[in-house]
């Protein structure tokens, strides 16, 4: 296959993806995906299967379900039902069944304490983040509005030190185009202290001044929002601590609630390219009241 076939076909698959993100809240049209991409259904999943390892429909249904099981610890004043229909489901009952066969119990038993057992086991998969010792009870949140921001990214699934060689590529992006101004973003699309690491999706991102016309590299939008902005430094581990803080133990004593939408890490030192592998980040969580 041609190099331009390639990045043709690696950009409408993330196009997709993206889409799937920007709009799981809703009944995902794919015929009008696929109008917008200008290719039929037929390759648009063909497309996004050589590319994902799995068909849209399945991508969905994980996606929803993984946004509805962190949805439902870390809003604990909404209903089972609001929170179904916060991902996309049209009813309670589908909510439930789909629920149920993926995660071997009901959204009630889940958040009753089910939820400590996938926690527990996806952390000892992380032989760093279970040494981490950082604290951060300490931490006050300043609470922002902040604009939608463009930005070029690369995705990269699974959480990990693999991340690295994302961020190099996109690091190489970087200079071969003589860029000199940019910040470097991480988005987190799914909460790894109750996803499995290796399921979780994240984009290495880079937001620029001006635009270029080398075209290589996807972009999107990230959404603008109210947010919860932690700022704080540490080491490789540690954000996956901080995270595992944030959702469980501040966010429900808050009076906040989250949202569908990714938080975000913008770094003013990255880890993954440091080789102290110590990083300085503000990181942002969508809430609402």
């Amino acid at each position: 296959m041609k190099k331009e076939t390639i990045e043709k076909h690696t950009r409408i698959a993330n196009d997709i993806m993206y889409y799937i993100y920007k709009y799981i809240d809703t009944d995902i049209n794919l015929d009008e995906l696929s109008r917008d991409l200008g290719v039929s259904k037929f390759h648009m999943h063909r497309i996004f299967k050589e590319e994902f390892g799995e068909n849209i429909y399945a991508s969905i249904q994980s996606i929803r379900l993984q946004k509805a099981s962190s949805l439902l610890l870390t809003n604990p004043h909404s209903t089972i039902t609001s929170i179904a229909k916060m991902c996309g489901y049209s009813s309670q009952g589908a909510f439930i069944r789909v629920f149920r066969q993926k995660f071997d119990m009901t959204p009630k038993e889940w958040r009753k304490g089910g939820y400590k057992q996938f926690t527990n086991a996806i952390l000892t998969q992380s032989s760093t983040a279970g040494k981490a010792r950082a604290e951060y009870s300490h931490l006050v949140p300043r609470i922002v509005k902040m604009p939608p921001l463009k930005v070029y990214y690369i995705r990269h699934k699974g959480y990990g030190r693999g991340i690295k060689s994302t961020w190099q590529k996109l690091q190489t992006w970087i200079f071969s185009n003589n860029i000199t101004h940019y910040r470097q973003i991480g988005i987190h699309h799914d909460n790894p202290t109750i996803t499995p690491l290796d399921a979780c999706r994240y984009n290495a991102c880079v937001m620029i001044e001006d635009e270029i016309a080398d075209a290589s590299l996807p972009t999107l939008m990230i959404q603008e929002g109210v947010f919860a902005r932690f700022d704080f430094d540490g080491v490789y581990g540690d954000i996956l601590h901080f995270m595992n803080w944030v959702y469980f133990e501040w966010l429900p004593g808050s009076g906040y609630e989250t949202t569908p939408n990714p938080s975000y890490a913008v770094y003013e030192k990255n880890h993954f390219l440091e080789e102290d592998e110590r990083f300085i980040v503000s990181y942002y969580i969508p809430i609402r009241l």
